[in-house]
This record gives structure tokens, sequence and C-alpha cells, in this order.
């Protein structure tokens, strides 16, 4: 149940919200892939990097500069791996926390380093260099469609604290080579990829309720589509997120022409978290321009993390008592795109997809 008189919640696009950004409304800068936050008590930051193979594997790498739980503690920077290949072999592996020397993290552009972990790029090439106990991974992804963002990228919680949530898709597409080592074994792999950059000052599940963040391409067109629900302190408040581009050439992105519908919805059998098999966005091009219909079909989840899984002793007693049951699943199906011209469909093109439900706050039925 939301409140009755909510928090204000928006996505920043105000003069003023570029200006307290530090950023330009037409000019993405490398300053803005660099780090943002301080690393202090209630900020978080991580750098994303995910891939669907040639061999038909897919690839997510995810730098933190803490646990996306643990925000209210210091810096303990660590890089995760997950790979799942077409056999059903699934690694998810973290490096070790590197503290003090060994975190270095610029803030004039993309340049982090956690222990021998890179993560250096230019908002178009990026060189990405992962070692856990379990894989060894280079990865280079050279963007074909370029850096983009929503308005300011910032989602604003009018709090007396002026919180924020901020998003930037640094690469929503591009061609990726990628070099795996596993037990010793060294597989060469192209691919098409995706890399964002997301950080906060405060912990995300204070503002955040749910999301669903999909990215993928089918025909000529790459799709980015998102939907953010605040706290219910901020009254659930909904943010679509949405572009389209076709042959390197973004054609939609003005969320608020945007509808969102999920449906079909079921209670995943692991986390309890309700999850859409059908996601719907529906883009109103105007009497001159374009429709566009976006689906993401689901097939299958292929991960499922339970928060309090990662809690231990007291902290995990007081969790269960307190009913904390956040949880994340990642999802894989189908991606639908569908142009429509003068209420006639013109276009439509499917493909694999991968896509993610986030889900911070309590199931809302």
């Amino acid at each position: 149940m939301s409140l009755k008189h909510p928090v204000p919640a928006r996505l920043g696009f105000r003069p003023a919200d570029y200006e307290r950004f530090g950023i330009d409304e037409a000019v993405i800068a490398q300053h803005e892939d660099g780090m943002r936050t301080d690393g202090s008590k209630g900020t978080f930051e991580w750098w994303y990097f995910d891939a669907h193979l040639s061999d038909g594997s897919s690839l997510v790498i995810t730098f933190n500069t803490k646990d996306v739980t643990d925000a209210g503690h210091e810096l303990a920077p660590y890089a995760n791996v997950t790979l799942d290949r077409p056999d059903g072999t699934h690694i998810d592996s973290n490096t070790p926390v590197f503290v003090g020397a060994d975190f270095k993290a610029s803030t004039d552009g993309c340049d982090v380093h956690v222990g021998p972990n890179t993560f250096v790029g230019d908002l178009h090439v990026y060189d990405i260099h992962v070692e856990t106990d379990e894989v060894t991974v280079d990865v280079t992804i050279t963007g074909t469609v370029p850096a983009w963002r929503p308005k300011t990228g910032h989602f604003v919680f009018e709090d007396d604290d002026h919180k924020y949530f901020a998003w930037l898709p640094s690469v929503p597409q591009g061609d990726v080579r990628a070099s795996i080592t596993v037990a010793g074994e060294t597989v060469d792999v192209t691919g098409v990829g995706y890399h964002d950059h997301n950080w906060g000052n405060c912990p995300m599940m204070d503002v955040i309720d749910h999301w669903y963040w999909g990215r993928g391409q089918a025909g000529p067109y790459t799709v980015i589509a998102c939907m953010v629900y605040a706290a219910e302190r901020y009254g659930l408040a909904g943010f679509p997120i949405f572009m389209v581009a076709k042959d390197g050439a973004i054609v939609a992105d003005d969320e608020t022409r945007v509808a969102f519908v999920e449906s079909e919805v079921l209670h995943d059998e692991d986390t309890g978290k309700p999850v859409g098999d059908l996601l719907t966005y529906t883009f109103d091009g105007g009497d001159d321009g374009d429709d566009f219909v976006v689906t993401w079909r689901r097939r299958e989840t292929i991960l499922r993390a339970k928060f309090i899984d990662d809690l231990h002793g007291i902290t995990h007693f007081l969790a269960k008592l307190v009913g904390f049951d956040s949880a994340y699943l990642r999802l894989t199906g189908d991606l639908g795109v569908h142009r429509i011209h003068h209420g006639e469909e013109v276009e439509a093109h499917e493909d694999k997809a991968l896509w993610e439900e986030m889900y911070f706050g309590r199931n809302h039925e």
C-alpha cells in the first residue's frame, strides 16, 4: 500500500538538475563514466557489462565499489563474473575484496582498477580484465550505438537529504571480442554486448521498490527498456525508460510517450517474487512518427539471488525477523520489436535477449 501523500520522486530533467549534477544536456562527457561517488557510507556504484557470445554463452561482468545490499558501509571493492554456457554450465564467481592502494578509480573517465582486475574505456572502446579462482576473462567492446542517457540519467527523490539514483548506458550496444579461460581451457569468442554505469548517494532499497531492466538486439534494432518503481514512501511512482536505435542511430527515446504493461504474472518458485512472463512497452510516435511495440517473453530464469542468503549471524536473524525478502532474477527469452506506421505493422523482428528483475520491496498483490 502506497502512502496517501507520498514524497515526490521524478526523473531529473530541469535546468537546475543538469547544473546540480555537473552535466550537459546535449553532450555526454568522459567524466560521467568515471567514479561519481566518494565511496563513503550510504553511497554505491558499479560498472556493468553483458554480452551474448558466438558460442551461445551469456557473460556478465560487474565491478562494484561495495555490495549493493551493504551501501551503509565503507568501500569494499570487488568484481563479479557470471558465465552461462549452452550445455548448462553456470559460473558465478567473485574476486576478493581489494581495499586501500589496491583500488583505484578515476573521476575523469572510466579507469577502474580492483587489484589486478581492470575496466577501462572512453565511451566507445572498453577493455575489461577479470580473474577469479574459477575463471579469467579478457573483453574488448567497441560501441556501435553512441552513449545515451534519459534526460539527466538521475532519478531524484525529493527528501530533505536530496537522494538520487543515477544510470548511464555508456555503450547501448557494441561488438565484443572475448577470451575466456576455465579450468585451463581458453575459448576465444565474439558477440554483441552492452555497458552501463550506476551510482547513488543512498542505499538503493531506501528509494527503489523494484524494476525490470532489459536490453537487446532484434534485426537492425537495439533496444533499452526499463520500468523502475520508487519505494512505497514515494507512492510506488513508476518511471518508464525507453530507447530504440536502428542501424546505430537513435529513433525513439522519449519516456513520456511510453506505456508499460506487465502480464502473465507468476510467483517465482524460489524467491517468491512476482515476475511477468510478458512485458510490453508501447511507444507512441505521434501523428507523423512511427510507433514501436517492444515485448520481452520470458523462457527461462537463469539466476536467482535472495539477498538474505548473503547475510550471516545476528544480521541474518534480524533480517528474517523483519521479513527482509529482497531478491534478484536474471531472465532470458525472446525480444520482439514491431514498428507500426499509420496503424499498420511494417516491420517485425525477434531475437534472444537477457533482462532482469530487481525486487527490493515486499510483494505487492
